[in-house]
């Protein structure tokens, strides 16, 4: 049984014990978590999709701050003595799909 869920703007593909990065979501380590906004289900070879999905998908989080690799961003025009260079971390959150139920 996998399903397709609607996690902060992104689609995730998901199944039971299934560990994954999502965006960054504020909650704390440990909290269980519920995620209503599931697009598609498919159990025992039978799809269920849109108005017709009444699971929900239920998580916990194991990690509430994860940083991603860093990310350059480097500008230069030539001849004009100008660069510039900055860079960032992406955030994540890791959980752990308890069930989807």
């Amino acid at each position: 049984m996998f399903a397709v869920v609607k996690i902060a703007g992104q689609q995730f593909r998901v199944q039971e014990g299934d560990t994954l990065f999502v965006p960054h979501l504020s909650a704390n380590n440990g909290d269980k978590i519920e995620f209503k906004d599931v697009l598609l289900v498919s159990a025992d070879g039978t799809l269920s999709v849109g108005t017709d999905v009444t699971k929900i998908v239920k998580a916990e989080v194991l990690n509430n701050l994860v940083q991603g690799d860093k990310v350059i961003a480097y500008k230069q025009k030539r001849r004009k003595g100008f660069r510039k260079k900055h860079g960032h971390r992406t955030q994540y959150t890791q959980i752990k799909i308890d069930a989807i139920a």
